[in-house]
């Protein structure tokens, strides 16, 4: 059975995410927030904040969980929305998970901020995400706001905000699974009302054999299937304090394994998550909330050297990254006329970690260690006003926040294990000043509505982008510690039509972002991070969903021309396209929308060509997958359920190697299992 980590006993975070403006909880709706879609969270509805309605957005209902679904691969249902590697959590290497939208890629850690009950989840030394950490929540819904410059949402939301909401469960409810590959999985949770108060348990555990990654054809005797067992328990409570006011407190832990199919490419991540939050909210008087979190990541992996012709292996690397994240955050909301609430407020959040690495291998003995590493920290405040009515006529939102960052001393020390140090560097301490902000206004009438906003945003170098120069097969990146921050500079205008059955939304955006942080070539096998002088990104998103009796039918689309500004040592990448960003991606599917005793959904999903590395050398070829399932609920607590993912077995190219080896994503996998609930 999978070892669950269970250290850190810290208090943190809520079960709504304030990030997004949402409802605190109370009922009815707080002044200066609407319901534009309600969400059924088993008691609660996911509110987002009025600000948010002059930029493209779209709201994640049915999150489900157990029988092989994942989170990562519902959100590509949302056009636009991609992850460095098409894989998914069971077998993407774990660094390799960072989400972005709207072309503004680059490397793998996340230019989209995500967010958990309004904590951030990106990893605090590599900025990627760990998607397996949420396959325990029991989640009520997902909302995403394409675009940057949410002030409330802290740094980071370069690309657009991914807000995860958790939900408490009243009642019990399980699932179990079996499907291909030998593969398991099982989920619960179990929560009931305690006095003023509720408390609620999460679990999952899955595990599988895997696949072989390597295609059909290029495989040699190292390759084999690559196994994954991941789990996590969560904790969550809900109790009142006084009239008007309640805390809220969440404990989790998770633990992945995976490798990559090869010998010595074991993975594993270990993290514990921890939150509290008091909030203050009486009707039609100021209403305030203060927020504590901790984030603690505990991440291993092993890497190795194919020989050519696949038949001999040997290691190159292994390293382990220990981090935290920590952050605070209390936000006030007086009561200024009739209808509107401004929001006012003040966060920090600090992220310290290290690499540690042995390489330099004789056999399977390490002759060299390197340990790097640093810390950062950004204290800001924000403020945001919204009037108007959402309903009908004009709604304008302004929003601004400063922030100030500091990178702590870096450091990167090198030695041999069995001899004298070879590098011994501290990186001097560096500090700046950043804005960033939003405009928009949206106009509504009837079911009809227009709308357009202008923003900046910005993102700090992550630790590892910083600090630590890695190596796969013989493509050698080295570190930088002299990146900038990216800054971005982005606008949109948009129409939606949406009269309840028939819902319509059209997008044209346009993005500049500077000092994008990318993996630039320098010479053959050796690269480096660098700060290009810009991407530039302009496209169109475009969705429309049709309710049809008992089923909804969703279509996405998104056109994304993305190229890079590059000079100096960049400059052969002066008008490419950034690595691993489609021009083209879209998605077709068809939900059943009823509580009748029958159930099912399809998506079709399609991504584009897309470049492997920065010159457009390597090209993934472009894919179509159908994903499928159908359940029957035979009672009133036993439902049974079958599903596919990729049904057609479609070859979804992940990773190419500069020798051409080509890694592939899941393929064909179906899945057989029931769920209870009581």
């Amino acid at each position: 059975m999978i070892r669950l980590l269970t250290g850190v006993a810290a208090l943190a975070l809520p079960a709504a995410a304030m990030a997004q403006g949402e409802d605190w909880g109370s009922d009815p709706v707080p002044a200066g927030l609407h319901n534009p879609k309600e969400i059924v969270v088993r008691g609660g509805l996911l509110w987002r904040a009025t600000g948010d309605d002059v930029q493209s957005s779209a709201i994640i209902e049915d999150v489900p969980r157990g029988l092989g679904a994942r989170i990562e691969n519902r959100l590509r249902d949302e056009a636009g929305i991609v992850q460095f590697r098409r894989s998914d959590g069971r077998s993407a290497h774990p660094t390799s998970q960072g989400a972005t939208l709207r072309g503004l890629g680059g490397n793998a850690s996340s230019r989209a901020l995500v967010t958990l009950d309004g904590v951030p989840q990106a990893d605090p030394f590599g900025g990627w995400v760990a998607w397996s950490a949420y396959d325990a929540i029991n989640l009520g819904g997902i909302a995403i706001t394409r675009g940057g410059g949410g002030g409330a949402d802290g740094p980071g939301a370069l690309a657009g905000t991914i807000a995860l909401y958790s939900t408490l469960t009243d009642g019990a409810e399980a699932s179990f699974a079996y499907g291909n590959r030998d593969s398991w999985d099982a989920s619960a949770s179990v929560g009931r009302r305690i006095g003023n108060g509720q408390v609620a348990i999460d679990g999952r555990y899955g595990r599988g054999d895997g696949f072989i990654p390597v295609t059909k054809g290029q495989r040699g005797t190292v390759d084999r299937a690559a196994p994954y067992e991941q789990g996590g328990l969560g904790l969550r409570m809900r109790f009142d304090a006084g009239d008007d006011s309640r805390i809220e407190a969440s404990l989790r832990g998770f633990s992945d394994r995976r490798d990559r199919g090869t010998d010595f490419t074991d993975s594993k991540v270990d993290g514990v998550d921890a939150s509290l939050r008091f909030v203050h909210d009486p009707l039609g008087e100021t209403q305030w909330l203060a927020l504590a979190y901790v984030q603690v990541r505990d991440f291993e992996s092993g890497f190795a050297s194919v020989a050519a012709g696949r038949n001999s292996i040997a290691p190159v690397l292994f390293q382990r990254v220990p981090a935290t994240g920590v952050g605070a955050r209390i936000e006030v909301r007086p009561v200024i006329g009739a209808t509107n609430r401004p929001r006012l407020g003040v966060d920090w959040r600090r992220t310290v970690g290290r690499t540690e690495e042995d390489f330099f291998f004789s056999g399977v003995v390490p002759g060299r260690h390197r340990i790097a590493g640093g810390s950062s920290d950004t204290v800001g405040a924000f403020a945001e006003w919204t009037s108007g009515d959402f309903n009908d006529g004009f709604l304008w939102t302004l929003s601004g926040r400063v922030d100030r960052w500091w990178l702590g001393e870096g450091y990167r020390l090198e030695r041999n294990i069995a001899g004298p140090v070879i590098t011994d560097l501290r990186f001097a301490v560096r500090q700046g000043w950043e804005g960033s902000g939003r405009a928009g206004v949206r106009w509504t009438s009837d079911a009809f509505s227009l709308r357009a906003a202008a923003y900046r945003g910005w993102r700090l170098p992550t630790l590892n982008e910083l600090y630590r120069p890695f190596r796969v097969g013989a493509e050698v990146t080295t570190a930088n510690a002299a990146l900038k921050p990216e800054r971005l500079w982005g606008g949109e205008v948009g129409a939606d039509w949406d009269n309840g059955d028939t819902k319509l939304s059209a997008t044209l955006f346009a993005n500049h972002l500077t000092n994008a942080i990318a993996n630039v070539t320098l010479a053959p096998n050796l690269n480096q991070r660098q700060n290009l002088d810009a991407i530039d990104s302009k496209g169109v998103e475009v969705s429309a969903e049709q309710r049809i009796g008992p089923a909804t039918l969703r279509a996405t689309y998104a056109f994304t021309d993305a190229k890079v500004d590059a000079s100096g040592a960049a400059l052969a990448l002066d008008g490419r396209r950034p690595a691993q960003i489609a021009k083209h991606g879209g998605s077709v599917s068809l939900r059943s929308n009823t509580g009748g005793p029958f159930g099912g959904f399809a998506t079709l999903r399609y991504v584009g060509k897309q470049n492997e590395d920065d010159l457009g050398l390597l090209a993934l070829d472009d894919a179509l997958t159908l994903d499928a399932g159908l359940s029957w609920r035979f009672s009133d607590a036993v439902s049974i359920e079958a599903r596919g993912e990729n049904l057609f077995d479609e070859l979804v190219p992940a990773a190419i190697s500069s020798s051409g080896i080509v890694e592939r994503a899941t393929p064909r996998t179906l899945w057989v299992g029931a769920r209870m609930s009581f």
